[in-house]
């Protein structure tokens, strides 16, 4: 199988080269929305042979949907990543090992987080499961401002081999995302009509599961749960075995930003009630 590669970038030029030489030998099809980026970003996708296009950023689920709805795909498949997301060799070969006409619609595959260098094997953080590869006009990403997920008509299967989320980008500019994040997932959970999002269930798919167990997450009483989620994934989970790096990240990413969303959501409460 040969995909036609679709990459979402904003000053992504730390890390899109190597996400660029994942996927040498794997398609000669390759796609970049890019959002506005100041760095070098474009010139390096152009100097690799990339496709260029431009559009502006709302959130994640439109640019994706952009991507789809817009593009000229040379291939059935396709194939989404982003800019710091890369193809381990082990996914390049099985992915170019699949069959083009599938009895499949799509295939998900496992995300393994790369945090200051270090992959972060505990804590439930590794491997997350992720619709990426699917036939094209069968994959749709949800509706949602946060965590926001594909959605594949069809039957589905899961692939071995892991990519990788290396996050190399500084604390200070990871930190600025998660403070712009933590106000879309606060509009996400003050929903009411939750049309066109993946619904939890338990006998589901990996993202129907996640979305079915992460009730029990927004069931619980505000300011508590980033304490329970954190003592869940950094001692339950092991968390604690990633180093200081698996340390810093479970304090800022499942705890602060956690947080951070539960005031905010304090915050509003007030401001509606005033």
């Amino acid at each position: 199988m040969r995909p036609s590669v679709i990459i979402l970038t904003f000053n992504s030029s730390d890390s899109l080269p190597a996400t660029l030489a994942s996927i040498q030998g794997l398609t000669d099809d390759v796609h970049v929305v890019d959002s506005g980026s100041t760095d070098r970003t474009v010139e390096i996708a152009t100097a690799a042979g990339a496709s260029v296009e431009h559009h502006a950023f709302e959130n994640y689920g439109a640019q994706r949907n952009w991507a789809i709805d817009n593009l000229s795909t040379r291939y059935k498949w396709q194939l989404h990543l982003d800019a710091d997301e890369r193809l381990t060799p082990e996914l390049r070969a099985e992915i170019l090992a699949l069959p083009e006409e599938s009895s499949y619609s799509g295939y998900f595959l496992p995300r393994m987080l790369q945090f200051m260098g270090r992959v972060l094997r505990n804590g439930g953080m590794s491997p997350t499961w992720h619709m990426r590869l699917f036939v094209t006009g069968q994959g749709r990403c949800e509706a949602r401002e946060y965590d926001q997920h594909f959605q594949c008509v069809g039957e589905t299967q899961r692939l071995t081999h892991a990519m990788i989320d290396d996050i190399r980008m500084s604390l200070t500019e990871w930190t600025y995302r998660h403070n712009r994040w933590s106000d879309a997932e606060v509009r996400e959970m003050s929903l009411q009509n939750t049309e066109g999002r993946i619904q939890g269930r338990i006998g589901g798919n990996p993202i129907e599961r996640k979305r079915f167990l992460r009730r029990f997450y927004s069931g619980a009483p505000a300011f508590s749960r980033p304490f329970a989620l954190f003592f869940y994934r950094y001692v339950v989970r092991l968390g604690f075995l990633d180093g200081m790096e698996g340390f810093i990240f479970y304090v800022l990413q499942t705890f602060w930003f956690r947080f951070l969303v539960d005031a905010k959501l304090y915050e509003l409460r007030k401001k509606t009630l005033a």
